[in-house]
């Protein structure tokens, strides 16, 4: 592993600020943003360490978030270290195996099912989190323009004409006013297979909370089940989603609120949180030099193109799409 200054600077914190001695330092994983992680072995116990540039990464919200969600019953991370300064945080290590490794037709159920029950504590403990900023309208538009700019201005070179500008508009308000109309809740917004850990105790372990918001019932479940990196047939993306609304429904979550609307909101944030992805991953390409995950874009592209076939009110938008992405 080459050395770098920021990763010196984080051994020394370790070695001579906190008297942690450990023979070597492993990258954990990988990230879309700015942050790194890395693994170290400390008197027989693997421990994480953050490297989150200050000028990039704001590592508060994070150790807020954190320590929230734990005493929610959350398996997230401890932050046992930390260094404003620098941007360093020590945490405890929720181990190296995804969810997207061991998901198969004979363990969905099993982990699936760990992984409602989690989302479900998260759902029920909105009100100690209500300081976390809403996933208001302008946050929702702001995610979708990046599909319009990344992915189709950008990746795929398209230059727009004003009517094309304009059932991009209205499908994206349409889209957003979907999201509003939802109950609000705590939602961690990234919550999928590369960010869900399988543990022996308290599966599973969650990670990569620090963007949690305000905002709608069914967004985390539409990360989950509409993965972006693993997809499941849609009859049983529906039995899972009307089993979490039961579930809803006996907690006093939602209220008056039928089936069939319900599977309409998940369908609809999908197609948000889709639109925003495909602009995400074409940005890390072009702007980020990370290629990789360029493969994952006609996956969630799919998505978004099985939403709109469904629903009358996005027939512009589907020919729309359709007529881009065939030529």
């Amino acid at each position: 592993m080459q050395d770098d200054q920021r990763l010196i600077d984080l051994q020394q914190w370790l070695r001579h600020d906190l008297g942690i001695a450990f023979d070597n330092i492993k990258p954990a994983s990988g990230d879309a943003s700015f942050r790194r992680y890395f693994r170290i072995d400390h008197d027989g116990e693997s421990l994480i360490v953050m490297d989150a540039p200050p000028d990039k990464e704001d590592c508060v919200p994070f150790i807020n978030i954190a320590n929230a969600l734990l005493k929610t019953g959350l398996n997230v991370p401890r932050v046992l270290q930390k260094n404003l300064e620098q941007g360093f945080l020590l945490l405890s290590d929720l181990g190296s195996v995804q969810y997207l490794e061991q998901l198969n037709s004979e363990s969905a159920e099993q982990l699936y099912g760990d992984a409602f029950d989690a989302l479900l504590l998260m759902h029920r403990d909105t009100e100690s989190h209500a300081h976390l900023p809403p996933y208001d309208h302008a946050l929702l538009i702001k995610e979708m323009e990046l599909m319009r700019e990344w992915y189709l201005e950008k990746n795929l070179n398209v230059t727009l004409n004003a009517q094309q500008h304009a059932i991009l508009d209205d499908a994206f308000e349409l889209l957003a006013q979907s999201a509003l109309a939802q109950p609000q809740v705590l939602v961690h917004r990234d919550y999928h297979s590369r960010n869900l850990m399988v543990v022996d105790k308290g599966n599973p372990g969650v990670l990569d909370f620090q963007d949690a918001v305000i905002g709608p019932i069914t967004y985390d479940l539409v990360s989950l089940l509409k993965d972006c990196y693993i997809t499941w047939p849609r009859e049983q993306v529906l039995t899972w989603v009307r089993g979490y609304y039961q579930r809803l429904l006996e907690n006093g979550l939602i209220d008056e609120i039928g089936e069939t609307q319900f599977i309409k909101w998940f369908d609809f944030m999908g197609a948000q949180r889709h639109l925003k992805v495909v602009g995400i991953f074409s940005r890390l390409d072009m702007r980020d030099g990370k290629p990789g995950y360029l493969k994952d874009i006609p996956r969630t592209l799919a998505y978004i193109l099985e939403v709109c076939e469904l629903y009358d009110e996005l027939e512009p938008f589907n020919k729309l799409l359709a007529e881009i992405t065939s030529s």
